[in-house]
């Protein structure tokens, strides 16, 4: 009701404080959405303050990571997910896994997991010691994958499964499977490296 009311004279700024935090998850997708369509209908402008990182994306156009009262980086959700400016919003933003790695080229980082190219290119020197992140979504199921992983833990998303995977190397990753693919804590499964977007940070 008090959202409402704020709506209801149209005007040009709106501040949201955590307004849907109260509400169950269904009511809290759609009214975001509601929200976000009137704002939008209205030509005004919505500054949401929310925890819930998945409200964000899906609300807002430019998104603020705030770490001790200062904005880290203001960007869209793509790019706060694939090309995080520093270390912290690439270790806050979503899920992942780090990987110690070292530069053998500029597009280019031996792994424990092998040699994996991407799509960026780092003007660090040969040899420079790098920490490589992977998302669940770099790691894709394939019966015929080179890599063999035992499942340690799962956590069931409707869609998809996530599952946190031990690989022969002694490395736990994090991969994302197609629900149907319904395997239990102890099983192996066969996985291959699909990294699109190559982010690596420099040791210091």
């Amino acid at each position: 009701m008090a959202l409402a009311r704020a709506l209801a004279p149209k005007p040009d700024l709106v501040l949201l404080d955590e307004p849907f935090s109260n509400l169950d998850v269904e009511m809290r997708d759609y009214l975001s959405q509601e929200v976000r369509r009137i704002l939008k209908s209205q030509g005004a402008t919505g500054i949401l303050v929310t925890h819930d990182q998945m409200e964000a994306f899906a609300v807002g156009d430019q998104i603020g990571v705030m770490v001790n009262g200062r904005i880290v980086q203001r960007d869209t959700a793509y790019n706060l997910y694939h090309s995080p400016a520093s270390f912290f919003v690439a270790d806050f933003i979503g899920q992942g896994v780090f990987l110690d790695g070292t530069l053998l080229s500029p597009e280019k980082v031996e792994t424990p997991l092998g040699l994996i190219s991407g799509d960026r290119a780092y003007d660090w020197p040969r040899g420079t010691k790098v920490k490589l992140l992977l998302r669940p979504d770099d790691i894709v199921y394939d019966e015929e994958g080179n890599l063999a992983g035992q499942v340690c833990n799962k956590a069931f998303k409707g869609a998809e499964i996530l599952y946190t995977l031990r690989l022969a190397s002694g490395v736990e990753v994090l991969s994302l499977f197609p629900s149907h693919y319904n395997y239990d804590v102890g099983d192996r499964v066969q996985v291959r490296l699909a990294p699109d977007h190559m982010v690596a940070f420099k040791v210091e």
